[in-house]
């Protein structure tokens, strides 16, 4: 039976956002016999990773499309398969158009993926198997990373010096050669990293963008080869990625994390707005609501980003100056927007060829080569937006079909390198212009395409944040540089999930290892939780 550490009518623990990582965390928790609440402000679960209505009987992917960086250990750990989760892995990853008809084509399949590069270069089509074991083996390392609790390199006790010495063994099994790889590795530019071993620039761009997507930095920003590996570890599938489609959408995996955290005790309040976390001296006590409520908790997990936590939930004179003046300078301005439309027919892309559907139904990335996703990146860095943003696609509805009627597709668009502010205008003034950008440059690679939507959808980074809470419309709560990785997610002193009142904890996708549909920070953050509680 819970036990209550807070009074009568309190609860062990209340995790405030119901996104993946929080309803994870909640799960973990309930899981072990804690009395847990969580309190979202939307009207349902699931935050980015989220299934909404485009058109009457049309539903896409929210923002996130994509499940296969999932943890396995939370899919298992929670059962969510009893709950309904499931996902399709499509044959095709990465299926890169070109206007003049060419494509780059990546196959989940090693030898089938060399098969194709050797009609576009047979010196790559050698290179790709040794870059592909050379990938797989450093994110072996970074694997360990992810499941480890960082530790306080200010003031490291007893299981921090455990966790450093379990990542130096991890360390030492990789071979002096490939730990020596790994230190070169870690701090490069992802460009530089392709660009020793492919000599198709095209190719280059397809297997750098991982290193990149999602974030404000471009190909040639120091750090971005430990971003493409991160990618590589959660998905366990090398250089050449995989896919792994949610059926229902990216929805149903939130429904399947509520549903498990209800079966275990846990209660789930949607409506419910947590304005701050409430303290006793330098303890958190709970969280007070919108409406007045106030809910007490022995522990407090915020699964918002740590800017919005620090700044806007926690009491300044609590903080302090100084972690306050951290806090306000943690990087977290996003570079993404949304375009979801509805098609009443699916598209054609001439290069595809008879293969048609198959390629389709893993990633449709505009990318041409390295120069011109640097060029986009340079520009939305100085506030514009790039003429030709880069672009990953997904059709759902192939995998899917219950997404739409007969018939009728979803095409699922991630936009690239979006400015969150323009300097020309307000992004209330330029949604529309944003939707036309990515449709004419998708129609480039798929003529017709503009005459088979009925609907779409068009989520700037300012609707992010608004709608979503997003600090800076930053999907991964945080920019995962190198200044922001590890040890120093979200801030050095604070990336152990435990921030600086005590009983508060991060738990969403601005504490270690970052962003994606994970589960890895709600998991670890979990973890920590319960590790404190015991010791009290």
């Amino acid at each position: 039976m819970a036990r209550e550490v807070s009074g009568r009518g309190g609860y062990d623990a209340a995790v405030v956002g119901a996104g993946h990582n929080g309803l994870v965390a909640a799960a973990s928790l309930a899981r072990a016999g804690l009395r847990v609440l969580v309190l979202e402000r939307r009207d349902r679960v699931g935050g980015c990773a989220d299934t909404s209505e485009l058109a009457p009987g049309v539903r896409g992917p929210t923002l996130a499309h994509s499940v296969e960086r999932l943890s396995p250990r939370v899919v298992e750990e929670l059962d969510l398969g009893r709950y309904g989760f499931a996902a399709v892995e499509p044959p095709v990853s990465v299926f890169a158009p070109h206007p003049d008809g060419s494509a780059v084509v990546l196959e989940r399949d090693l030898q089938a993926t060399v098969g194709r590069l050797r009609g576009r270069s047979r010196r790559d089509a050698e290179a790709l198997p040794p870059f592909d074991r050379r990938v797989r083996a450093l994110a072996s390392f970074v694997r360990h990373l992810h499941a480890a609790v960082p530790p306080d390199l200010g003031r490291p006790g007893r299981q921090d010096l455990l966790t450093l010495l379990r990542l130096g063994r991890a360390l030492r099994r990789l071979g002096p050669r490939a730990a020596r790889e790994l230190l070169r590795v870690l701090p490069m530019a992802v460009a530089d990293l392709v660009e020793e071993a492919f000599e198709d620039d095209a190719l280059r761009a397809v297997i750098a963008l991982p290193g990149v997507l999602l974030t404000s930095m471009g190909p040639r920003s120091a750090g971005t080869a430990a971003v493409l590996l991160a990618a590589a570890a959660d998905a366990g599938a090398g250089a050449l990625g995989r896919v792994a489609v949610p059926l229902g959408g990216p929805g149903a995996l939130a429904r399947a994390l509520e549903e498990a955290a209800r079966s275990h005790g846990a209660e789930v309040r949607t409506g419910a707005e947590v304005v701050a976390v409430t303290t006793d001296g330098e303890r958190a006590t709970g969280v007070a609501l919108a409406t007045g409520e106030e809910v007490r908790a022995g522990a407090v997990l915020s699964a918002v980003d740590p800017r919005r936590t620090l700044l806007e939930l926690v009491d300044p004179s609590v903080l302090g100056p100084t972690l306050r003046w951290r806090a306000e300078h943690i990087r977290a301005t996003g570079s993404v927007a949304k375009v979801n439309l509805a098609l009443r027919g699916l598209p054609r892309f001439p290069a595809a060829g008879e293969e048609g559907q198959r390629l389709l139904r893993g990633r449709i990335l505009l990318a041409p080569d390295l120069r011109a996703v640097e060029r986009a990146a340079r520009a939305c860095l100085q506030g514009r937006l790039p003429d030709r943003p880069v672009l990953e696609a997904t059709v759902p509805t192939l995998s899917d079909p219950s997404l739409a009627p007969e018939g009728g597709h979803v095409l699922s668009v991630l936009v690239q390198y979006v400015p969150y502010r323009l300097r020309e205008g307000e992004w209330d003034r330029q949604r529309e212009a944003l939707g036309d950008l990515a449709l004419g440059l998708l129609e480039e690679c798929a003529p017709g395409l503009s005459s088979l939507v009925t609907a779409r959808q068009v989520l700037t980074p300012v609707d992010l944040e608004r709608g979503y809470g997003l600090t800076g419309g930053h999907p991964l709560h945080a920019e995962p540089g190198l200044d922001q990785f590890f040890a120093w997610r979200p801030l050095l002193g604070q990336a152990s999930y435990r921030l600086a009142v005590r009983g508060l904890y991060l738990c969403g996708a601005g504490a270690h290892p970052g962003g994606g549909v994970t589960g890895w920070p709600g998991r670890n953050a979990a973890r920590v939780v319960l590790a404190d509680l015991r010791r009290r």
